[in-house]
């Protein structure tokens, strides 16, 4: 049965054949999943996706990782080694709206489903190739990995304490952000086949990805030339804007405006520092960020963290405390959004999931489903979209083309 039941979502309808694996690619086509498409990840028989065996943390034996990047999935088990698995591809990409790839270059043009060849087929397919570095460029021909893009675009070199190595952020942020860009170019992609009747090629890369979010850090080096340096948990051009140590704990604080840094100092008993013209302004502050911060770690380190966010908050300034994973997610802020969900499970009983943050009050997304065993649909699926009878799967089965 599908897992797309209902004709209501934003993507009802819409059919994706997603042959990535790992994270980017999983992460696009999940959100896809949650939006209302009909997903169908191809997987290795015996095998399946890398994360699969990725563990621990797992439940049961399944891991965790796989968990997080594959809700809402129908998984069909295609040997595509195998010319009548390749074969099985076709036909089910003759069916697609979408395609979601992320195999080395060539690596699928050798088994006749590089884009031109579905193109011929399907002109009206959406297919999203993700690379390290893209399919253009000295480099399209390596493999990518999030841990070293982060090193390559520039991320970790802003990252971490200042005289301190080089830090990545604690998930693979582009992995992550690729992920969402191409939902976006598929979104995009689609609007446009409305418009020309036909599909396209999108080409995204890491590297691209990663690069981009360099935000202003970015345009801070492109448009005035400043080589920027890593400031721990402070802001290069917002001050106070980091974390605090207080008499039991800490907190972050962040004062984005003049008028909040004036009610910070009145509520600080220091209402002088907000017509000083050492601190007055945004700019004076991160000039002068060397003595107003000892001056401010002095004063916050005299009561505990509780009080201080009572104040600060009471006085309209952005302050939150500094969470365990496990706080954040069982925060009541966390639990008034609906952001977790209990999703049935065949083997558990039921899984507790993350839910999409996309809240379309209109056409909301799906309830999460419990993320696929493999090959777990691989039968309902070719019944469904391609008429096989079970005689015919099973000569496929015995062959070792599905499983």
């Amino acid at each position: 049965m599908s897992t797309n039941p209902r004709d209501d979502l934003p993507l009802a309808g819409m059919r994706v054949l997603d042959l990535s694996r790992v994270l980017a690619g999983p992460w696009c086509t999940q959100t896809l999943a949650d939006l209302g498409a009909e997903v169908w990840k191809i997987e290795a028989p015996g095998q399946g996706d890398d994360t699969r065996s990725w563990s621990p943390p797992d439940v049961d034996g399944e891991s965790t990782y796989f968990m997080c990047a594959n809700r809402s999935k129908e998984s069909v088990a295609v040997n595509l080694k195998h010319p009548e698995g390749q074969r099985i591809v076709r036909d089910l990409a003759r069916q697609a709206d979408v395609l979601v790839e992320n195999y080395r270059l060539g690596a699928l043009e050798a088994f006749g489903l590089g884009y031109e060849d579905l193109a011929r087929i399907n002109p009206r397919l959406v297919y999203c190739s993700i690379t390290g570095y893209g399919r253009s460029g000295p480099r399209a021909a390596e493999p990518g990995y999030d841990f070293v893009i982060q090193a390559e675009s520039g991320l970790m070199s802003i990252t971490g304490e200042p005289d301190g190595a080089p830090m990545k952020l604690g998930v693979a942020i582009t992995d992550l952000v690729t992920g969402m860009n191409g939902v976006q170019a598929i979104l995009a992609a689609l609007l446009a086949r409305m418009r020309t009747g036909r599909g396209q090629h999108i080409d995204l890369a890491l590297l691209d990805g990663a690069v981009s979010v360099l935000a202003n850090v970015g345009a801070g080096y492109l448009a005035a030339g400043e080589a920027p340096r890593r400031l721990g948990n402070a802001h290069p051009t917002v001050v106070p804007y980091q974390i605090f140590r207080t008499r039991d704990g800490s907190f972050a604080l962040a004062v984005g405006n003049d008028a909040q840094f004036v009610r910070l100092c009145a509520l600080l008993g220091r209402p002088e520092w907000g017509v000083d013209p050492a601190y007055a302004t945004s700019r004076a502050r991160v000039l002068n960020r060397d003595r107003l911060i000892p001056e401010l770690e002095a004063i916050f380190a005299g009561a505990d963290t509780d009080d201080w966010l009572a104040r600060v908050r009471a006085a309209g300034i952005p302050a939150g405390a500094v969470r365990s994973v496990n706080e954040a997610l069982e925060a009541p802020e966390i639990a008034a959004r609906g952001l977790i969900a209990k999703a049935p499970d065949a083997r558990h009983g039921s899984l507790r999931l993350m839910r999409s943050p996309l809240h379309l009050r209109g056409t909301p997304p799906r309830e999460p489903v419990a993320p696929p065993r493999l090959g777990e649909h691989t039968d309902a699926v070719l019944a469904r979209t391609l008429a096989m009878d079970d005689a015919a799967l099973a000569g496929l089965r015995a062959q070792g083309v599905i499983a």
